[in-house]
């Protein structure tokens, strides 16, 4: 996995309210609303990452195009960038509400 979708990982995590780890404890409400904000979005854009990237594996090869040395990391780092501002742009693929929602109850 990649650096960045690491840390995004890791981001995801943290910010994710869990009641045994008390990470939150001791934050504002509307902080602890932000994080888990930036979490989902966070969470849809690492999905959203992974349904590109089993997209574009799942398409036949073709001799039309020839193999580049990098045209796997280019497809990679296009492939992020899209997913990232996707999820950052309105409402993205609507998946992050739906996280939101589900979760904000546990704060």
């Amino acid at each position: 996995m990649p650096d960045m979708m690491k840390a995004k990982t890791e981001l995801v995590n943290q910010a994710i309210p869990q009641r045994s780890a008390g990470s939150l404890d001791g934050q504002a409400p509307v902080v602890k609303e932000e994080n888990l904000k930036k979490a989902c979005a966070t969470f849809e854009s690492i999905f959203t990452y992974y349904m590109f990237k089993t997209m574009r594996q799942s398409m036949p090869k073709s001799d039309y195009f020839k193999q580049s040395p990098g045209k796997d990391t280019f497809y990679m780092l296009f492939d992020q960038k899209v997913a990232e501002e996707m999820s950052n742009k309105g409402k993205g693929a609507g998946l992050q509400d739906t996280l939101f929602e589900q979760l904000k109850n546990r704060l």
